[in-house]
């Protein structure tokens, strides 16, 4: 007897994802992974996110997944009529459009929300609505990366040169906050029946991925500098090259574990009883002789050796992947990590939450066209077939 499959848990919520890269369409993504029917609004010419690498489609093809294309000129009058008429059905609206931007096209918060009280209007920006900096634009890479500190603590050690992010590195975090502040808010409709604003901002996402290191700074106790590899004042939370040179990150913060550490590495059993390794503060005061000797253990065999003697012993570790590891990672294969397009072709990146015995929607490709579903959107909101035929004459509505 077949199981009935449940709904997807999202089917009955219609968005409107009127952002650009990559944050806030990154939100709706998530939400189209549950089930629900997001319109992505582009302007007539295409999202500017469709070319953001040249020549590569990898950021559209994951970022508007599930999506339907609507091709829409908000700058015309005609424009904003048509998008009212798809917020009256709308649960959900998400920008990520500069403040100014917003004001200009009346798509800000106070424009929209009177009108459509039960819509959650959602708002990435990013540095913040209020302050000297709320109409400053920037990106992941400024805004998350830069401004938190991120990327003077992650290089190297302290007198490198401070570390570039890479696209999305600060995005994708960000959209689960403002996902999260949707849901957060739905919830809070159910309720009370009435929508409201949620926002987030890429600065506030930053600094709570740093929030260890700026609650100490703001606790007077900032952390030491961070030292080169080979002076790591912890020798068992460092990395290491293996003879194919591959590379593991060792983390063990249960001390009780050296022993068994050392037996992995195949190291003289006198080195677990040496004075200046035997404890944690031993360790730290003599932790480059002790770098030193892992180093050469680690160089001596290559990294599937070591990965079968550490998981052998229970040693907390994992290789440091490359690009290439992904598609074939057989432990994100298996826990649905790293899915297959509904098509069959290629996989994608999952959003990284499931609910038991409720399912997520298979990812459909992005939409290769602009406006492909244009006619389809409108006819659905109630237009007729001779009025999406004049919005398209006129220009404020495209359909590829």
């Amino acid at each position: 007897m077949n199981t009935p499959i449940p709904p997807l848990p999202l089917a009955a919520l219609k968005v409107i994802d009127c952002a650009s890269y990559i944050a806030g369409p990154a939100a709706a993504t998530v939400l189209s992974d549950f089930g629900a029917d997001v319109i992505k609004v582009e302007p007539p010419e295409g999202d500017p996110y469709r070319t953001l690498v040249p020549g590569a489609s990898y950021p559209w093809d994951l970022d508007a997944r599930n999506k339907r294309s609507l091709a829409l000129d908000l700058k015309q009058s005609e424009g904003m009529v048509v998008l009212h008429r798809l917020l009256v059905q709308a649960d959900v609206f998400i920008t990520n459009l500069p403040l100014p931007a917003r004001k200009r096209l009346g798509i800000d918060a106070a424009s929209l929300c009177p009108r459509f009280p039960r819509l959650i209007y959602a708002s990435m920006t990013a540095y913040g609505e209020v302050g000297e900096e709320a109409e400053k634009t920037g990106f992941d890479s400024t805004a998350y990366w830069a401004r938190s500190a991120l990327s003077d603590l992650v290089k190297a050690d302290h007198t490198a040169e401070p570390t570039r992010s890479i696209t999305g590195m600060g995005d994708h975090p960000s959209a689960m906050s403002l996902y999260a502040a949707i849901m957060t808010a739905l919830y809070l409709r159910e309720r009370t029946g009435q929508g409201g604003v949620v926002r987030t901002s890429l600065m506030a996402n930053g600094l709570w991925a740093n929030s260890a290191f700026a609650q100490a700074q703001l606790n007077g106790t900032p952390p030491a500098p961070r030292a080169p590899r080979r002076e790591a004042p912890n020798p068992i939370a460092n990395i290491y090259r293996c003879a194919d040179d591959r590379w593991l990150n060792l983390t063990i913060l249960n001390t009780r574990q050296f022993p068994a550490l050392c037996e992995a590495l195949e190291l003289p059993p006198d080195i677990a009883r040496d004075e200046r390794f035997a404890t944690p503060d031993a360790r730290a005061m003599h932790h480059a002789a002790l770098i030193a000797i892992f180093d050469q253990r680690f160089a001596s065999r290559p990294l599937s050796q070591w990965r079968e003697r550490l998981d052998a012993a229970g040693i907390t570790f994992s290789l440091i992947g490359g690009l290439a590891d992904i598609p074939g990672d057989a432990q994100m294969l298996a826990t649905g990590t790293l899915v297959p397009f509904a098509d069959g072709h290629g996989l994608t990146v999952n959003s990284p939450f499931e609910l038991v015995n409720h399912p997520k929607k298979p990812p459909a490709r992005a939409p290769e066209t602009v406006g492909r579903d244009s006619r389809a959107v409108l006819i659905e909101a109630g237009f007729t077939a001779a009025e999406v035929d004049t919005l398209c004459s006129a220009g404020t509505v495209r359909q590829a």
